[in-house]
């Protein structure tokens, strides 16, 4: 990737996850050189849908992940996509309680995440994806790739997230289950 502060080229990889809302486990693993995600949001869904064999219902990613392309790919026609826009938020006096007929895209979806519906989806990102990031750099310690090459490296990533899910599994099976 390109360092854009000191214009040189830096061997860095940007990791990309999906994660299953109810039991934490990664069910889409990636290892990209692109500096940015707003070209990963599609990618990472079409990965899910070849591991799960369907695309999720529903989906959510942090603003980084907004693109127009990505929101209208065809791809994700039947994803029901929270993906907050990466332009500023429309001011407070400013949001319509109904939608305009002429909408842009990025009203369209500041109006859905500013529903109550959009609202609960969306707030369950942080405790969805970011718990399985924390788990994985914080608890156990992963802050770097030992290999080199992106062939490696995604294989060293994969293996990662491979044992982030059977520990997931492991510790389920061992609590007492709840009613």
């Amino acid at each position: 990737m390109k360092d854009q502060a000191s214009k040189t080229f830096q061997q860095a990889y940007n990791i990309q996850i999906g994660v299953d809302a109810q039991a934490q486990i990664i069910v889409a693993a990636k290892v990209v050189q692109a500096g940015v995600d707003q070209q990963q949001l599609v990618p990472v869904l079409r990965e899910v849908k070849r591991n799960l064999g369907r695309m999720p219902v529903q989906a959510s990613a942090d603003a980084g992940y907004y693109s127009r392309a990505a929101i209208t790919h065809e791809a994700v026609r039947e994803v029901d996509l929270h993906v907050p826009p990466n332009q500023p938020k429309p001011i407070k006096g400013k949001e319509h309680t109904t939608l305009p007929t002429a909408a842009t895209l990025q009203e369209r979806m500041w109006h859905k995440l500013a529903s109550k519906a959009g609202r609960e989806v969306f707030s369950r990102r942080k405790v969805i994806v970011e718990p399985v990031f924390a788990q994985i750099k914080h608890v156990r310690g992963f802050r770097q790739f030992l290999l080199r090459g992106l062939a490696q490296v995604e294989a060293e990533w994969l293996l990662v997230c491979m044992t982030h899910n059977l520990l997931k599994a492991f510790r389920a099976q061992k609590s007492p289950q709840r009613a």
